[in-house]
């Protein structure tokens, strides 16, 4: 898991079962941190599913030291409304705020970003996809703003997570693909994913395994686990199979 110091270091300490006895009992990520939080006019709203608070491999830890406190704002939960989150409400309703949300609804990013010139709010969704999802249909809320999402051109260098499929990204890696493209620097990419990149290096090393896409496994006869009884979640792995879009 992660742990912020008394000094701010980034540490990740190593809670796997079975975990070999060589490795180290906790590692700094700082030397893969920017030395000083990155300049963006973006401000980020990560919207996280409880459930991920407790997950030893999670990117939002990093994605908020790379980025100055009032970036990068972490709320966690499941339901949010007007009277508990007013401050959220108003961003919502904020016409310079998107959500990073993939659907038919949707804009890609890079032509919004061609005709944004004010500083803008984005909303990102910290969870699995099916967590993501009932964050997004049962909040009203987050059907205010204007519902982008990012052209599937790159694969997840998450490599130690398994993924639904081989163009789903992690938390840390869309912020920085999404601020890359609003702050017009593609450095700032670089920059967020260089940690990610060392934590994954690191793992790997000692004896982590590399996990392909969920994708992946299906269409090479990979995939060991028992195939879902239920019929919806069947469905969807045919879908991934078939390459279709879920």
């Amino acid at each position: 898991m992660y742990q912020t110091s008394p000094g701010g270091l980034i540490l990740w300490f190593f809670q796997h079962k079975g975990v070999n006895r060589s490795r180290p009992q906790k590692v700094c990520l700082c030397p893969f941190l920017p030395v000083h939080p990155l300049k963006v006019s973006t401000c980020l709203y990560i919207i996280q599913h409880p459930a991920e608070e407790s997950r030893v491999l999670r990117t939002v830890p990093l994605l908020a030291a790379c980025l100055p406190p009032d970036k990068c704002k972490i709320l966690v939960g499941r339901r949010f409304n007007e009277g508990r989150y007013p401050e959220l409400a108003t961003v919502c309703r904020n016409p310079n705020t998107l959500i990073l949300y993939p659907g038919a609804e949707a804009t890609n990013l890079e032509e919004v970003a061609v005709m944004s010139s004010s500083p803008s709010v984005m909303i990102i969704i910290d969870g699995t996809w099916s967590q993501a999802k009932d964050i997004f249909y049962k909040n009203s809320l987050f059907r205010l703003p204007k519902q982008v999402q990012l052209k599937p051109s790159i694969s997840s260098q998450y490599v130690i997570r398994t993924q639904p499929t081989n163009t789903c990204l992690s938390t840390l890696e869309c912020a920085a693909v999404a601020l890359s493209i609003m702050e017009k620097n593609k450095s700032i990419q670089e920059t967020i994913l260089h940690p990610l990149q060392a934590l994954c290096s690191f793992q790997l090393q000692h004896g982590a395994q590399i996990h392909h896409s969920k994708e992946h496994l299906l269409k090479n006869g990979l995939y060991d686990k028992p195939m879902p009884k239920n019929k919806r979640k069947l469905r969807r792995m045919e879908l991934l199979v078939n390459n279709v879009k879920i």
